[in-house]
């Protein structure tokens, strides 16, 4: 009896063991579930829209941002162009303002010279030919009408017919060959050639055109639509006037038309006009030669240039080198 209570006993005792257990068991996966929670492994549909409207619109933020500096770096390159061009202008007026100043430097030295060489041929004078010069200075009073000598028989016209003179001055050019032929009432010949040497009437090229009515009025017609190719440098047509019509006995006055010089050196077309207009045995030059300068260059609006400033120191020292005058018009349009 106590045998079969005993054994009760210990079945009692292990269902409880196991009901225990369980109920444990129960409790401790209860606990593990509330502290490690389930992780989520991928992102919801609704999610992953959001976060490309967000991408979308960083990109859209960041094309903005990306046009803005474009322009920025076109405004700094526009700004660093503009600078460049205002540089290369201050260069060009540095420039010209150098060659300004070495022409003047060049008129100084021509004028030195010429100075020194009148004062050294006064020491040489004679008696005898200060007599000469000074009935020369009275008979050249009497025979100039507004400062030109007008004592010759035979008239050359030398003509700047470049683009600058035919597109500006023509009709005042058209006016003073008029009034320098006024000036001769009557001449044994007349001539009429380019700056280059081209002659206005090839028919009459090595001749003179005869002194007539007629004559000068169809050098008048000719002249007004002449527009021959020149390189804006009376050497050519001056050394050619001398030598293909100057001869013993004949008193040939030039007349250089012009506004501005092309070439390099002043002084070395002065010793090539000297050398072929040499004095003759009586200590006179073989051509009068006579200049009238054209202010073409205030036609621009900007003032003296330095092709026009060579011309004026170019002629004026010719002038006075060769016997002749010459004459700066104080403008180069028809008033």
């Amino acid at each position: 009896m106590a045998r079969k209570r005993r054994e009760t006993e210990g079945a009692s005792l292990s269902f409880l063991d196991v009901i225990s257990c369980g109920f444990g068991s129960l409790i401790l996966l209860l606990v593990l579930t509330k502290v490690f929670e389930p992780i989520v492994l991928e992102e919801s549909p609704e999610n992953l829209d959001g976060y490309v409207v967000e991408l979308e619109e960083q990109l859209v933020e960041m094309e903005g941002e990306t046009r803005q500096l474009n322009r920025d770096l076109v405004r700094k390159e526009d700004l660093h162009t503009e600078k460049l061009k205002q540089l290369q202008a201050l260069q060009a007026e540095i420039s010209a303002l150098q060659a300004e100043h070495s022409l003047t430097r060049d008129d100084t030295d021509v004028s030195s010279r010429i100075e020194a060489s009148l004062a050294e041929a006064k020491q040489r004078l004679t008696e005898e030919m200060k007599r000469l010069l000074a009935e020369y200075r009275r008979g050249t009073a009497e025979d100039t009408i507004g400062g030109l000598p007008v004592d010759s028989e035979y008239v050359i016209f030398i003509i700047d017919t470049s683009g600058s003179m035919f597109g500006n001055a023509w009709p005042l050019v058209l006016r003073k060959v008029q009034e320098t032929l006024a000036v001769y009432p009557r001449l044994k010949g007349i001539q009429v050639m380019n700056d280059m040497g081209q002659y206005m009437f090839p028919s009459y090229a090595g001749d003179w055109i005869p002194d007539t009515q007629a004559r000068r009025n169809a050098i008048n017609d000719r002249l007004r639509a002449w527009n021959a190719f020149s390189n804006s440098s009376p050497v050519e047509g001056i050394t050619k006037a001398i030598s293909a019509f100057y001869r013993p006995g004949r008193k040939i006055s030039l007349y250089v038309l012009g506004d501005d010089f092309s070439g390099r050196s002043i002084q070395g077309v002065l010793d090539t006009v000297a050398r072929i207009n040499h004095e003759d045995a009586e200590g006179q030059r073989l051509v009068r030669i006579h200049g009238i300068g054209f202010p073409v260059q205030y036609a621009t609006g900007q003032g003296p240039t330095p092709s026009g400033i060579r011309y004026t120191i170019l002629m004026r020292s010719l002038c006075e080198q060769n016997g002749g005058t010459f004459v700066g018009l104080p403008d180069y349009r028809l008033l």
